[in-house]
């Protein structure tokens, strides 16, 4: 077969792998084969010297540009107009009611508003030309709506764009680039300036004429319009939408239709509701009437579509002045920073602190107290500084870490990026957090234990180790605040109780470094026993489900300790007991499967579903993806379920569930 020839052929199935991999979610070939493939081709092109505008080979990113060139759309982008509630989003809705009837009224036959509901993505818009081959001839960004920059080889380093598609009709598709919070977080673990934020991310790597390094920031793209269309016109923008994905283009897979205010409002709260769950940043929902007919007849303002509107939510990021830092220490003894922020409204909450993880990250972000600061919000976790404002570094303070322990005055020492107080036994933070997680339900269950509880037995009682819990007499816990002799002896009771206990549950109330409830269920399925688990190779750690090499040397060192050790010999002569009962995987539908739980259900607490579903062999998740198999919906299931129907994902009722285990 002739060279050229075979390049073709090599382009096209890449080409086709490709959109199998990243539209279809259904690969036909393993990587192994794909870059087998590739790097045949790569030879190939390096020894004819000839390549496809179309080459997935134009996809790495190995040249710097000269700058850039002017791009005139084909169609003009269009902003878009925009609500912050309810009453506005009406307000609007009676207008396009109003313009419907009165063209009506004039012999046009417009159809009552049907909308169509999007997501607002927070990135950078894109606009992409393929031509009559269907090859994608240019990219560009949006400028001021009818003049861009051409941004082809940066947007062809983003992998799930097709670079040849099947269509003979000229068009222009305009969507959004975005950065993933993984690919974010990859680039900016070996980033010697960290990205900021996401749209950042984004906007940086398209504007960057270093295509090496817009390849490294991995983008993505969702597409929703076609701006300009030789051919056939849309009937509806439904219709479009439907185009956009059977060419190969990617669609995010909520599209919803709503015709009622009330239907618009419930989606609304729906995507707020999921909006920190997503990987990737969206700062509201598009509202747009699907009849295309009736956009033509509504047309524009000077700005606007007045066919279509955003409805906003409230900023997940913003900037703030970084009032001090305050050092806190956790159970394992680390000392770690936390920014004191002049209190901000973000995404409906006052914030008043964020998190920096450590001293090398304050540097890597150019922190200081008095700069004006990026804090980011995400889901319910604290906030994080992201960044720093670089005009607002003057007379500003560097942040360094303190010599001494701030609780307990200790000395600290370094390992890694983190510092430590080494004063285990008498750094009351310390002691204090390692006692309630000791004694918390997941772990040893110890009823009625709180903070207040175990500071007491620190601070009165002179208690150092967990071990001493099991020393307590009913006449010491009558000197603490607010204890008579009910709740001393319930507490004693609840402590001999804790006694007998299943062995995840000691071994995670033990406080291993990254080990959780069910690691520690894992382990103690792989190794039986106290004695087996301390006496496991690296190897053989590894070996567990979801064990990594991080969670293996946490284990590893914690059992090397000779404190630790003697803490545990101590808590067995004590008279504590974890014992193991091997439980026999039950064969099942669920054996080897991926189950999310939500909502209330009748016959059974979250703890004995889980356990059910393990003892049938099925791997308990907490948040549904295109992994999960099955949905198990209660009373007042809520967006977990909404993503499961939107996913396709099998979702059963309880007694559906029930039927099938009994089957």
């Amino acid at each position: 077969m002739d060279k050229k020839q075979r390049i073709e052929e090599l382009v096209e199935e890449l080409n086709r792998y490709a959109y199998e991999y990243y539209s279809l979610d259904n690969p036909s070939v393993t990587d192994k084969e794909y870059d087998e493939k590739y790097y045949e081709l790569k030879s190939l092109e390096e020894e004819t010297g000839y390549v496809l505008s179309y080459s997935p080979t134009l996809r790495v990113g190995d040249r710097i540009l000269e700058g850039f060139t002017k791009y005139t759309h084909k169609a003009r982008l269009w902003s878009l107009d925009k609500a912050q509630s309810v009453g506005e989003l009406q307000d609007w809705h009676n207008r396009n009611l109003k313009f419907i009837k009165e063209m009506n009224s004039r012999g046009e036959n417009l159809p009552a508003p049907r909308y169509v509901l999007t997501k607002k993505f927070d990135g950078l818009t894109i606009n992409l030309t393929y031509d009559e081959n269907g090859i994608l001839s240019s990219a560009a960004t949006r400028g001021n709506g009818e003049v861009g920059e051409e941004v082809s080889a940066q947007v062809k380093t983003i992998k799930s764009i097709p670079l040849k598609i099947n269509c003979k009709d000229v068009f222009e598709v305009h969507g959004e680039a975005i950065m993933t919070t993984e690919a974010f977080e990859n680039y900016n673990k070996d980033a010697v300036i960290p990205l900021k934020n996401l749209r950042n991310g984004a906007a940086g790597a398209l504007r960057n004429l270093n295509l090496k390094e817009t390849a490294k920031r991995n983008l993505s793209a969702f597409f929703y319009d076609v701006g300009y269309k030789e051919g056939e016109d849309f009937k509806t923008y439904e219709e479009m939408l439907d185009f956009i994905k059977e060419k190969g283009l990617p669609i995010d897979n909520y599209v919803k239709f709503c015709t009622t205010l009330e239907e618009i409002e419930r989606e609304i709260n729906y995507i707020r509701d999921i909006r920190f769950e997503l990987n990737y940043d969206i700062d509201g929902v598009v509202i747009a009437i699907d009849d295309i007919r009736t956009r033509e007849l509504m047309g524009y303002t000077v700005k606007f579509p007045k066919w279509a509107i955003a409805y906003k939510f409230e900023a997940q990021e913003a900037t703030t002045k970084l009032l001090d830092v305050e050092w806190n220490v956790g159970r394992s003894g680390r000392v770690g920073p936390t920014a004191i922020l002049e209190p901000i409204e973000l995404a409906g909450v006052t914030v008043k602190r964020a998190t920096l993880n450590n001293i090398d990250d304050i540097r890597r972000k150019g922190v200081k107290i008095g700069s004006e600061v990026f804090v980011r919000r995400s889901n319910d976790v604290i906030p994080e500084i992201m960044g720093v404002v670089t005009e607002s570094l003057e007379e500003t303070q560097e942040i360094n870490v303190p010599n001494v322990c701030p609780a307990c005055g200790a000395h600290l020492v370094q390992n890694g990026v983190h510092y430590f107080c080494e004063n285990t036994l008498s750094c009351k933070p310390q002691m204090v957090k390692t006692i309630v997680h000791f004694a918390s339900r997941d772990a040893m269950n110890i009823e009625g234990f709180s903070e207040k509880t175990a500071e007491q037995l620190f601070e009165k009682l002179d208690i150092k180790s967990i071990a001493d819990l099991y020393k307590l007499k009913k006449d010491e816990l009558l000197q603490l605040e607010k204890f008579g002799p009910k709740k001393a002896q319930n507490l004693l009771g609840a402590v001999e109780r804790s006694k007998d206990c299943e062995l995840y549950r000691f071994i995670y109330s033990l406080g291993i470094p990254n080990v959780g409830v069910k690691t520690a269920k894992d382990l103690v399925n792989k190794f039986k026993s106290l004695d087996g688990l301390k006496r496991a190779t690296f190897d053989e750690l590894v070996s567990v489900q979801d064990v990594g090499g991080i969670v293996a040397k946490c284990v590893l060192e914690f059992f090397k300790e000779e404190k630790t050790l003697n803490t545990i010999s101590e808590l067995l002569e004590l008279g504590v007991n974890p014992r193991f009962e091997e439980k026999e995987i039950i064969a099942s539908p669920f054996e080897g499967k991926t189950v999310v739980v939500t909502g209330t259900l009748k016959n059974y607490s979250r703890t004995d579903i889980k356990s059910k579903l393990e003892l049938l062999g099925a791997k308990v998740s907490g948040s549904v993806s295109k992994k999960t198999d099955f949905v198990i919906a209660g009373d007042e299931a809520g967006s977990k379920l909404d993503k499961a129907i939107e996913l396709g994902v099998n979702v059963l009722n309880e007694e559906e569930f029930e039927a099938i285990i009994k089957e």
